[in-house]
């Protein structure tokens, strides 16, 4: 899977099995949604499924009920800049700090580092 994050010094195709790092064109992110949650950084959706970047920790706020309750998650992330989710796959989210990505797999319960640093991040897309 192939993310594009877009960060101060231009954009990036990250290789999110091995972590490759490539240069790519630049992206329009895709809209965030509109939540009222207090200290909203950043935040995706896909379906039902909602997840936002809070300054706040833990710095990510999950739902799967479009926003209707939430739970708190990832416990030991460092503050966010961005948050991006699977358009095939709802349970596969990508979550930026300053300039590293955190790959989750299984809805936002475990989080892996993706090797390598980047430029500060700005925007991401999976």
């Amino acid at each position: 899977m192939i993310a594009l994050v877009a960060t101060v010094d231009g954009t990036f195709a990250v290789d999110l099995e091995d972590g490759t790092v490539l240069s790519a064109d630049s992206f329009d992110p895709a809209p965030e949604p509109v939540l009222n949650l207090p200290r909203l950084v950043s935040a995706a959706s896909l379906g039902s499924t909602v997840a936002a970047v809070v300054a706040t920790k833990p710095p990510l706020l999950l739902s799967h009920d479009a926003g209707a309750t939430w739970r708190a998650a990832g416990r030991g992330l460092p503050p966010g800049r961005a948050v991006a989710i699977a358009e095939d796959d709802p349970d596969t989210m990508l979550f930026a700090a300053r300039n590293r990505l955190y790959l989750s797999r299984d809805g936002g319960v475990f989080w892996t580092a993706v090797a390598g640093d980047l430029p500060e991040i700005r925007h991401l897309a999976l």
